[in-house]
């Protein structure tokens, strides 16, 4: 009888302690502005890397450490932001400290999305970043960067002009009224296997699933201009999309700005929120449906291509888009100063240039070891840059006799519309 009390007692008090355990922590935005008031109270730069650190980051919640690890933000990174842009920071104040009204109608959305989903629990953090996401996640953690996501119309954006083109536009679509749908779309991603594809079809359905399962929960129309976009001029995207949803990068289709033939940024949101209401409307188990949303391995390629084209979003097996784009991708066509692979390459040799098969956009390169490692790379001594015709690259190296070099030309090369290059392998020997 005593053991049973006691089993009685423990879970009344499990219960309660379970019930107590808070949702939505904002404790990180006081802390902030309070850093805030001592930084522009002096110049001494010192002074304020102290005051950020001492009276914001050590105080942080583990949604700001977490958001800090996601986006690489510093100390620094804060400073910067704070003394390069003074009246955004005071037009933007008073919407931040408005986010615990916002509890109750957060608590019930995610209450909503369970009646569609048995939810994991996880927490939802806002806190101040530095301009560079308005939500994202990190395992179990929602995290709402506050400066972005609850600005308005009123939101002085003038300064940011220059640094994020994106953001006055942003503004103007008043993103603290969509702050409940933003909160339930990040919340839906952790719920999935992971947040990030290794393809842009793989990103834009995961990101898709959490649009989508968001208007289910609660009822409504997204608020986020891509998707009313899309809608309107899904034929003209959807085409565009197919020559490039097998490729490595999704910055013509997500996080991106809108330099690109639509003049939209995000269109990506669109076409995986597109899959899903298709899947959606052709499942005869709908709640069968959305586990699977949810539980999809994204970066299973059978998977992703068995639920796409089961949607029949699209008109072509997803191999035929695939062979198109693997086709359509730039290639190095060979190397100028000697055969690749050679064995004998001289030593005295100190230009590199690789030949591509189509012109590259000149603001993208990169280099990766080879498979023999970083003892064997090939260093860049100095970067030459793209021939006129962009169709060739050149750099100065330093080699040495009797020595095997290996450096990849990766796909952070990319032709002039955006495709990325097929990965190439420079290998070779330098002559005794």
């Amino acid at each position: 009888m005593k053991k049973t009390l006691l089993l009685i007692v423990f879970a009344i008090c499990y219960h309660i302690s379970f019930g107590q355990q808070k949702t939505i922590i904002t404790t990180d935005i006081n802390n902030f502005w309070t850093a805030y008031a001592n930084i522009i109270a002096t110049t001494d730069s010192a002074k304020q890397i102290e005051y950020i650190n001492n009276l914001y980051i050590n105080k942080g919640t583990p949604g700001l450490k977490a958001l800090m690890e996601v986006r690489n933000y510093t100390a620094q990174s804060f400073i910067n932001a704070i003394n390069r842009y003074p009246n955004y920071w005071k037009s933007i104040k008073n919407n931040t400290l408005k986010a615990d009204s916002y509890a109750k109608d957060i608590d019930k959305a995610i209450a909503s999305l369970s009646k569609l989903y048995p939810l994991k629990p996880a927490s939802i953090y806002f806190s101040i970043g530095a301009l560079r996401t308005g939500g994202t996640t990190l395992n179990d953690k929602v995290l709402i960067g506050a400066e972005i996501s609850m600005a308005d119309e009123k939101t002085n954006s003038t300064e940011l002009q220059n640094d994020f083109p994106h953001l006055p536009n942003y503004f103007g679509t008043n993103p603290i009224k969509g702050l409940i749908f933003t909160n339930t779309h990040e919340y839906v991603h952790t719920q999935q296997k992971t947040t990030i594809g290794n393809v842009l079809l793989a990103q834009v359905v995961l990101e898709g699933v959490a649009e989508f399962l968001a208007e289910k929960a609660l009822n409504v129309n997204s608020p986020n201009e891509p998707i009313a976009y899309g809608k309107n001029n899904d034929a003209k995207i959807k085409v565009a999309f197919e020559k490039e949803m097998f490729s490595p990068s999704v910055s013509n289709w997500l996080y991106n700005n809108a330099n690109n033939q639509f003049k939209q940024r995000d269109l990506g949101y669109y076409i995986g929120y597109a899959i899903c209401a298709r899947y959606y409307e052709q499942a005869r188990d709908k709640k069968l449906a959305i586990k699977e949303m949810i539980e999809l391995d994204y970066n299973n390629e059978s998977e992703l291509t068995a639920f796409v084209e089961k949607s029949t979003y699209f008109d072509q097996p997803l191999n035929v888009y695939k062979e198109a784009f693997e086709k359509s991708r730039p290639k190095v066509i060979g190397i100028k100063e000697f055969t690749n692979n050679s064995q004998n390459v001289d030593p005295n040799t100190k230009i590199v240039t690789l030949y591509f098969s189509q012109p590259m956009n000149v603001n993208y390169r990169g280099f990766d070891f080879g498979p023999a490692g970083e003892k064997n790379v090939l260093m860049v001594q100095r970067v030459i840059g793209f021939s006129d015709d962009k169709k060739s690259f050149s750099f100065e190296v330093n080699l040495v006799p009797d020595r095997i070099y290996q450096s990849v030309a990766t796909e952070r090369f990319r032709n002039e519309n955006g495709f990325p290059l097929m990965p190439y392998l420079i290998n070779f020997k330098t002559d005794k």
